[in-house]
């Protein structure tokens, strides 16, 4: 397992998550925080108008908006989320994320567990 926010003797650093990722006018920028053999942990900072177009993931994931407004589409059901807001996005089920204002999230990724459908 890694993880980036550590001071350079190792101990764990406490940092404010929307101030750990900046904006790029026209991007989606990512920064991963942890990974490890069963999932990651990212942050990612979409400027206004960018998405991620409808796609499917063999992980379950937990996204938490942390800054900003975005509209987040599961099974083409649109979900508009700020922030604070959490929601689940199930493994293999199609998902869009779309900024319509500039958005700040955190994903959670994990290998589906045994009983996962």
């Amino acid at each position: 397992m890694t993880m980036e926010s550590t001071q350079s003797n190792g101990t764990p650093a406490v940092e404010q998550l929307s101030e750990m990722i900046e904006y790029q006018s026209g991007a989606i920028v990512s920064r991963t925080l942890l990974k490890a053999a069963n999932g990651s942990t990212n942050l990612f900072a979409f400027d206004a108008g960018q998405e991620l177009s409808e796609h499917t993931t063999p992980n379950e994931a937990l996204l938490i908006v942390i800054e900003g407004e975005t509209l987040i589409s599961i099974r083409s059901v649109a979900h508009n989320l700020r922030v604070g807001d959490v929601i689940t996005l199930p493994a293999n089920q199609p998902h869009a994320v779309k900024a319509e204002k500039q958005f700040k999230m955190l994903l959670i990724m994990m290998e589906p567990g045994e009983n996962a459908s």
